[in-house]
């Protein structure tokens, strides 16, 4: 089963809700998925020292070395981002952990349990083909559409090779395709 983005809004307004509802460390890590591209082995470790230069200020940029590539990555947290990172620590329960998403058992939470909890609402919400690097590909799929198709920087973004790659990758193949399959009802 290849993983697809979230092309629905409602689909992804029902996770969040759902998940934030669950626990609000997990609606903010579907949010920060889907708001920064991100593969979850990057996103867990993050610190709030990467995230704020003093309290309730935050970096100009968020700076990370991607786990899979070894490359840095400088992202701009978005305001509805940092509005939800704000809403979340007021609310958190663990203030003395250096970790954004921290586990109970100490240390940040783990990727099988962020998939665990992440496929759990996929499922309750009908979300299909899904997985934890649906969160990257919808923020892709997202943000193509947004950028009138300015797939060239979608493409750079993700260290893909060619555009072609991008295009399949974010599912934008098979909404062309399915398009063609509607073209022609005999």
């Amino acid at each position: 089963m290849t993983v697809e983005p979230i092309r629905n809004k409602q689909k992804i307004n029902q996770m969040y809700f759902y998940l934030k509802g669950r626990d609000p460390k997990y609606g903010l890590l579907f949010k920060f998925g889907i708001n920064t591209g991100l593969r979850i082995s990057d996103i867990l470790p993050i610190q709030l020292d990467d995230i704020f230069i003093a309290p309730n200020k935050f970096h100009e940029h968020l700076i990370i070395r991607e786990k899979k590539t070894k490359k840095e990555k400088k992202i701009k947290i978005n305001g509805v981002l940092k509005k939800e990172i704000i809403s979340y620590l007021k609310a958190r329960k663990c203030a003395d952990s250096p970790y954004l998403f921290y586990s109970n058992k100490g240390g940040h939470i783990s990727r099988v349990q962020a998939y665990r909890v992440l496929k759990e609402a996929a499922n309750i919400c009908e979300v299909e083909n899904f997985g934890t690097h649906s969160l990257r590909k919808t923020w892709g799929y997202w943000t193509y559409k947004k950028s009138k198709y300015n797939i060239g920087l979608i493409m750079e973004t993700f260290n893909h090779s060619s555009q072609k790659i991008t295009l399949r990758y974010i599912g934008i193949s098979q909404d062309q395709k399915d398009e063609l399959y509607s073209l022609v009802q005999l």
